[in-house]
């Protein structure tokens, strides 16, 4: 065997024993969810990473604003039950507090990709020709929300409906220390005083 070919073997080999070890080793898996729906928490698989955790301030223009809520606006409350990664006892200030149902949805995004499955939330006032709320479970809608790539005009199904008072937040990520601006939408069993 010539010192060339025995170089080529060798080299071969070393390419192939670096290409199965990158195969195997360890990849992040997405982010995943609380879904308190029976009281119990169960994991779901939700990746957030298309989720615009900051938002503009608009709100939709039905939407009606909360009367008395347990945190007015400008005061501070700690997240107790984050639906994404870094808000989970993350310090949020309240933005904008509103009455309305509040809504857990599955979707095929517009954009193509995996069906995002237990979605929260989207509120009753973005959903487009909703009707009279709250809609129940298996009601399929198309939704004009925006928290996530993909997410305006899919046909959302409902999971849960909940009445409630939802939270515009600004807080900063425990896992990244970045600052999330009127993030939409925290219920009021979310957050606990501060």
């Amino acid at each position: 065997m010539t010192f060339k070919r025995r170089w080529s073997i060798g080299l071969l080999s070393a390419v192939t024993l670096l290409t199965l070890s990158a195969c195997s080793s360890d990849t992040t898996e997405p982010a995943s969810t609380s879904n308190k729906t029976t009281g119990t928490e169960q994991q779901t698989e939700m990746d957030h990473s298309t989720m615009n955790h900051s938002s503009s301030e608009e709100v939709p223009a039905t939407l009606k604003k909360a009367e008395n809520p347990k945190f007015p606006v400008g005061s501070t409350a700690i997240i107790s039950n984050g639906h994404m990664e870094g808000m989970k006892d993350a310090e949020a200030t309240i933005v904008g507090a509103y009455k309305t149902t509040a809504y857990t949805i599955s979707y095929d995004p517009t954009s193509g990709g995996k069906r995002v499955e237990n979605h929260k939330w989207v509120i009753h006032e973005e959903l487009i020709d909703a009707g009279e709320g709250p809609l129940s479970f298996g009601t399929e809608v198309k939704t004009a929300a925006t928290h996530m790539e993909g997410m305006k005009n899919a046909t959302v199904r409902i999971e849960e409906a909940v009445p409630t008072t939802v939270y515009m937040v600004d807080y900063t990520s425990t896992i990244n220390g970045e600052a999330v601006k009127n993030h939409k939408w925290v219920t009021e069993d979310e957050l606990t005083e501060n």
